[in-house]
């Protein structure tokens, strides 16, 4: 018989079973934190390593280097003292020779003068001629003159033994190891065909005058710089949909010239299909991802859609005229719900855009509120929203309502936008009657 107490097998059954699945989500709890801590400690082992490697290239560099510029320096001073030895050495030796040629001639002299002495009486007076005659002819007063010591050079090499010390002082301050980079990649956010980048400092001590973004895909061996500036957000564009890519960034402290370490890169990727203009549009050439139309020369009335409708609701759809032409109140930029052919505008029905003048247009209808006119550079972005009016549902006598976001040069209009049926996605496109106005979209 069960005591009072004992609780029911139904019961102890269910308990068990939470236990179990509470010891099945503390155990995944803790693989996840092995494989965190685990990446850690790669982190810091691969990183030191590196590091290490790098160390060791540098100073073994510096030292060649430094070698170098010492056998320069060595050569060129020896080669001073070649010159100043050659310069002065010579004078000297031209006035040795000449001594050694009145030494050899005054010997000559001499036994000339002892043999003539020594003759008989008959020959003396001869050779007494002769020799008086010879010696007559040699300037036996005549001495070259010869200069002092302290008038010819002593060469000394003149060595500051402090250079030791100031370069002893330049190698012991050369060089840091930072366990921590400056800045570090924030988030990564997913464009169509393109990746947005964030980072921001974590060294509140640290002065940032530019910082430096790089990004490789994950397969490549280097990495390639894609921006360098002041701003700490970047687009980085031709990425490939479903590819990952590894981003980096490092800083210039204000006032220098070298950079700072790496940050930790970072692995991101797009699932978001690019947007693409549509090829083989009379009066529009478009770049090899067709992600850029240029209005070219070819007389084209009508409007260059995209191939797809790519756009969906809650995204950014953003354009930037990289070139312009001149303006025209037709000219527009936007998105609408379906193609149609046989206008030469996005200023009509189930569209909104804007006009190159600055002019925004719903369903063909000139709002009241305007935005800049474009110019070279100006990027104009659409954000729109889908409504919900009373309870889950967004339509509204039979129309469906969005909340349209245009902005450009720091200025935006915001209204609704009716259309006659609901859209899963939307197509954009643009249209320039004059040549020369080039599009990027992304």
């Amino acid at each position: 018989m069960r005591g009072a107490m004992e609780p029911e097998p139904e019961v102890l059954l269910q308990e068990a079973r939470e236990n179990v699945e509470a010891a099945q989500s503390y155990r995944r709890e803790l693989g996840q934190r092995l494989q965190g801590l685990r990446e850690a400690q790669r982190q810091i082992k691969e990183s030191a390593s590196q590091t290490r490697d790098v160390l060791k290239q540098h100073f073994s560099d510096l030292k060649g280097t430094l070698g170098k510029l010492l056998d320069e320096r060595l050569a060129t001073l020896l080669q001073e003292v070649d010159t100043i030895e050659q310069e002065t050495i010579k004078p000297l030796d031209d006035c040795q020779k000449l001594i050694e040629h009145g030494v050899n001639t005054a010997d000559d002299l001499v036994r000339e003068g002892e043999i003539a002495i020594l003759g008989g009486i008959e020959e003396q007076n001869d050779k007494l001629w002769n020799f008086t005659k010879k010696a007559s002819h040699i300037q036996l007063d005549s001495l070259p003159e010869v200069p002092l010591l302290v008038d010819v050079p002593c060469l000394s090499a003149q060595l500051d033994d402090s250079i030791l010390n100031i370069v002893k002082d330049h190698i012991f301050k050369h060089g840091t190891v930072a366990s921590r980079p400056p800045v570090q990649i924030e988030e990564l956010i997913e464009k169509p065909g393109g990746i947005i980048v964030r980072w921001c400092k974590v060294d509140d001590d640290f002065t940032a005058q530019d910082y430096r973004l790089q990004f490789r895909k994950c397969t490549a061996n280097h990495f390639e710089d894609v921006y360098v500036g002041s701003d700490t957000e970047f687009i980085v564009l031709h990425i490939d949909p479903n590819i990952d890519y590894q981003f980096r960034v490092c800083a210039r402290g204000d006032g220098r010239q070298e950079w700072s370490p790496w940050s930790v890169p970072q692995t991101g990727h797009s699932t978001l299909v690019p947007h693409e203009w549509t090829p083989g549009f009379e009066g529009y050439s478009l770049s090899s991802r067709r992600n850029i139309a240029l209005r070219n020369d070819a007389e084209s009335s009508g409007v260059l859609y995209s191939s797809a409708p790519t756009y969906f609701c809650g995204q950014t759809l953003t354009f930037r005229v990289e070139t312009v032409g001149q303006p025209d109140r037709r000219d527009s930029i936007g998105v609408c719900a379906e193609k149609q052919n046989g206008y030469d505008s996005l200023q009509r029905d189930q569209a909104v855009c804007i006009s190159t003048n600055g002019a925004v247009f719903v369903n063909g209808k000139e709002m009241t509120n305007q935005l800049p006119a474009v110019t070279s550079g100006s990027t104009v972005t659409f954000d729109i929203e889908a409504v919900t009016l009373g309870t889950a549902n967004n339509s509204e006598g039979g129309h469906v309502k969005l909340r349209v976001t245009i902005s450009s040069s720091n200025r935006e209009v915001v209204f609704d936008w009716l259309l006659d049926q609901s859209c899963g996605s939307l197509y954009f496109g643009c249209s320039f009657f004059y040549p020369g106005w080039k599009v990027l979209v992304f």
